[in-house]
């Protein structure tokens, strides 16, 4: 991600010949997708190449009309994720752009001083990492390990700012961008004490990034080892859930073939019946803290936490806070019942 992010500058009619010719000082978007992809994105995302820049200036065009201060990169590559993501529904895309930004300045304690360096403890304890080898349909797994967190160590919102940057790094991927990810949560050995801190306003937030804040298609979350605790969990979560992507979980408990009908035994971790060697965390965590000064440059373009509020739109995180403090204080005894 690079370029301005300030909408001053004149661009291009929409549906112009050659949108990039007129902003010279805009790196030029070139499209990294195989055929095989470029294909599945026309059938699945509605992504016409012929059309592709036309529909990234249209958005871009939204932005500085509706949000000439939201503050956020204007770039085609950029751009192109929120697009993607929301299969080219202007309107949508616009409106996942708008929830990005707000996300990211209604939680300081998760986005303030975002980088892979400040999250080193995170990233050697192994709660989140990446899996080397893509499934069938070309997904990055995600796999996320609660009982590696020491909560005295430090706060739930570490390990949310891990997942962030996890997912951040990936979907730079057009190949992301189009197939998807899907994530492997491994839920062994988390106690009542530790599920606690998982509390409705966490997972509020939480889910309000993943589903309507962030630029990222989940396709599938695949829960294992989870024990009677986590009954509790979800029931925090459930109700936060869109229909669609409740459906995509799938709980496996301890059976190892039930998880291998969703994830081929070849790309999978010993650790969880598979063929591709022990688990190993320290190739994503070289690849993410190697990625320092692009997160560096990157986020240095967008309003940080704390900045003045672009546009009256943008929603307020007190609002939320307050709408969970009552289920918050009913949270353990909920979980306790469950336990």
């Amino acid at each position: 991600m690079s370029g301005d992010s300030d909408c001053t500058r004149t661009s291009p009619s929409v549906g112009s010949p050659s949108d990039n010719e007129f902003l010279p000082d805009r790196p030029r978007y070139v499209c990294s997708l195989s055929p095989d992809l470029i294909a599945k994105a026309r059938e699945e995302l509605q992504e016409k190449p012929e059309w592709r820049l036309r529909d990234v200036q249209a958005l871009r065009d939204m932005v500085c009309k509706d949000y000439p201060t939201l503050g956020t990169c204007l770039d085609d590559a950029f751009l192109l994720r929120f697009l993607r993501a929301r299969k080219f529904d202007y309107d949508r895309a616009l409106q996942l752009l708008v929830n990005y930004h707000s996300c990211r300045r209604s939680w300081p304690e998760v986005f303030n001083n975002l980088k892979p360096s400040a999250i080193k403890a995170v990233l050697a304890s192994g709660f989140v990492t990446v899996l080397p080898h893509l499934d069938t349909e070309g997904r990055h797994v995600v796999c996320i390990r609660p009982d590696r967190w020491t909560p005295s160590n430090y706060p739930i919102t570490e390990n949310i700012r891990a997942i962030y940057l996890t997912l951040e790094k990936l979907i730079q991927s057009e190949e992301t961008q189009v197939n998807g990810i899907v994530i492997l949560a491994d839920y062994k050995g988390v106690s009542l004490s530790k599920a606690s801190h998982f509390g409705p306003f966490v997972a509020k937030k939480v889910i309000g990034i993943l589903q309507d804040g962030f630029p990222i298609r989940i396709k599938a979350v695949n829960i294992i080892n989870e024990p009677r605790i986590f009954k509790g969990i979800f029931a925090i979560i459930k109700p936060f859930l869109k229909e669609k992507i409740a459906n995509r979980f799938f709980l496996h408990g301890s059976d190892l073939n039930s998880l291998h009908q969703n994830l081929p035994q070849r790309i999978l971790p010993e650790e969880y019946g598979g063929t591709s060697g022990k688990l190993d965390i320290a190739a994503w965590n070289e690849l993410l803290l190697a990625s320092e000064e692009d997160f560096l440059h990157d986020f240095s373009q967008l309003v940080l936490p704390g900045d003045s509020s672009p546009s009256e739109a943008l929603v307020s995180g007190d609002a939320e806070e307050k709408q969970s403090e009552e289920p918050l204080r009913g949270m353990k005894p909920q979980l306790y019942y469950c336990y």
